[in-house]
């Protein structure tokens, strides 16, 4: 008599599956590599979950309320500008060079170049982007607004070269480039922040 199919893990199969595009992108994860990775038929997971690509949808949103909510918590703690920017980049390289787990940020590295077929899903992951580079640009003018910036600093200009920066590191970081190395460039990226400062300090 044949036992009981094993019990369906469905958040224990997205977090896989997460890992698995996190580590090799959206087209280098096959519908054989999620079998092998989730430990269950293909049947299942299309059940489960509709298709690769609301899966990997799935895996982003999962990422980005996990992991990849650190910019989120730093922008929105109760320190300076400067502090919550520092600390952004700071969570940045120590998620990004974590031993045990993919490299980089999920965000940035999943899909940056698809084939045509595939182009919403790199839209999709631009839009996520733009979205952070946003929510940098947004604590910058709330600190502006606040009396910590001066009135003439462009915001904009800062957030844009703070975001750059933070999608730097994960390239630096795929790249394999170690964490006291990445670390160490964080102190002179607060230069141009601390030089719109109207208490400076660094």
């Amino acid at each position: 008599m044949a036992g009981r199919p094993r019990e369906f893990d469905r958040a224990l199969a997205l977090a896989k599956a997460r890992d698995a595009f996190w580590m090799r992108g959206y087209e280098g994860v096959s519908m054989a590599d999620l079998v092998a990775a989730l430990g269950i038929a293909s049947a299942r997971i299309y059940a489960a979950f509709g298709s690769k690509e609301q899966l990997f949808r799935e895996a982003v949103e999962l990422y980005e309320t996990g992991e990849g909510a650190f910019a989120v918590h730093a922008l929105a703690a109760s320190l300076n500008v400067r502090d919550a920017v520092a600390r952004m980049l700071e969570e940045a390289v120590l998620l990004y060079t974590r031993s045990g787990q993919p490299q980089g940020c999920m965000v940035v590295t999943a899909a940056t170049n698809t084939s045509a077929e595939n182009s919403g899903i790199a839209d999709w992951l631009a839009q996520h982007r733009r979205a952070r580079t946003q929510a940098v640009i947004e604590r910058l003018r709330a600190a502006q607004l606040a009396g910590e910036l001066k009135g003439e600093a462009d915001v904009q200009a800062l957030g844009d070269y703070y975001a750059a920066l933070l999608h730097g590191l994960s390239v630096q970081a795929r790249d394999g480039i170690p964490a006291e190395r990445l670390l160490a460039l964080i102190r002179p990226a607060m230069a141009p922040l601390v030089l719109e400062m109207k208490n400076q300090a660094t």
